[in-house]
């Protein structure tokens, strides 16, 4: 027996042996199901994904093993009502040429890192069976991967006597427990000109870069209140009655009502920018920052949901049903694609 996982409810678990057989198996050791030749030259880690997906008639899990055969493989569990539980293979992953020793899932489900004796690490999306990234610094054989639970980071051990973590949005890699400088944006007092403001997302703004809009707006009244108060491109976009009137001041109801419009004016270009709609929050409809997935399935901007949640007691936004949990979980997948997007555009 060299593997071993408990499924994400506590009721079953899976072992993995050098066999290549996988057994399922209740708490009172009594066997569910056997998968033999699961791994045609033995077993080396298995990992349950943990998340748990219901219709009333199942009850469904997934699975990831790994092997000497080189492949990661990817296994729906179903329980059926009757209580009787059913094993397929969903995905088989090739993204390595040789044993692949170790495998984990991110905690939302949608990851799969996986470490090799080839020495590299992948990083698959593991909804589409899809591979994100093959990471090489290791030098030797990669024995060892984990996610964090609430951090965008990965780390791996190897034979080289190093542990390295990674950082999701990236795939950058720092040593010795320090992550890689973030990526910033250049800084100018003057801001840029429209043109190279129009190709930023409204939400990179500068502080400058709000000001000089405000003067092509013919809002230039309004330079002072908004530079004293830091106003950034993420700042205009949250602004409402209530924060104009309450934090910056502004006591002209016509000033008020202008300036809005003008921000409804920028989150309809949004809209309308190619931005692919899934990347957009459902409640704000600005594009997510900090995206993290619901109990109904959506995902939204962390911030957006949690003052949903507090104030709407407890209500899906996109079904209007009660939410069965208020957890929220990072979706990493999904940043991860809206940074590549941003990157390219």
């Amino acid at each position: 027996m060299v593997a071993c996982s408990f499924s994400p409810c506590s009721q079953v678990f899976v072992t993995g042996s050098t066999y290549g057989d996988l057994r399922l198996w209740n708490l009172d050791m009594k066997q569910l199901h056997a998968e033999k030749n699961a791994h045609d030259m033995g077993v080396t880690c298995c990992a349950f994904a943990p998340s748990i997906l219901s219709d009333g008639q199942f009850v469904q899990l997934r699975l990831a093993s790994c092997g000497q055969d080189n492949h990661v493989k990817i296994w729906v569990i179903n329980k059926h009502i009757s209580g009787a539980y059913k094993m397929q293979l969903l995905h088989t992953l090739t993204g390595q040429s040789a044993p692949v020793l170790s495998c984990a899932y991110s905690s939302d489900g949608q990851l799969l890192v996986s470490g090799s004796v080839d020495k590299t690490v992948t990083v698959y999306d593991a909804m589409n069976a899809i591979l994100l990234y093959t990471l090489t610094q290791h030098e030797r054989y990669v024995t060892a991967c984990a996610f964090s639970l609430t951090s965008p980071l990965i780390a791996t051990g190897s034979m080289d006597k190093t542990v390295n973590i990674w950082r999701l949005e990236d795939g950058c890699r720092s040593h010795g427990g320090k992550l890689s400088p973030e990526w910033s944006t250049p800084t100018s007092r003057e801001g840029r000109t429209p043109a190279a403001r129009s190709k930023l997302l409204v939400s990179n703004w500068l502080e400058e870069d709000v000001s000089s809009w405000l003067v092509e707006e013919g809002l230039e009244q309004l330079v002072g209140k908004f530079t004293a108060n830091n106003i950034d491109g993420t700042e205009l976009l949250s602004l409402t009655k209530e924060t104009l009137a309450s934090e910056l001041h502004i006591e002209s109801v016509g000033l008020r009502n202008k300036l809005l419009r003008k921000v409804e004016e920028l989150k309809s270009d949004l809209l309308c920018s190619g931005i692919p709609d899934e990347f957009l929050c459902p409640i704000t409809r600005e594009l997510m920052r900090e995206p993290v997935l619901a109990s109904d399935g959506y995902s939204y901007e962390r911030e957006a949901i949690e003052s949903w949640i507090s104030t709407k007691n407890r209500s899906s936004p996109m079904t209007n049903l009660p939410l069965l949990t208020t957890l929220l979980t990072p979706n990493y997948t999904l940043k991860m694609a809206i940074g590549r997007w941003k990157t390219n555009h």
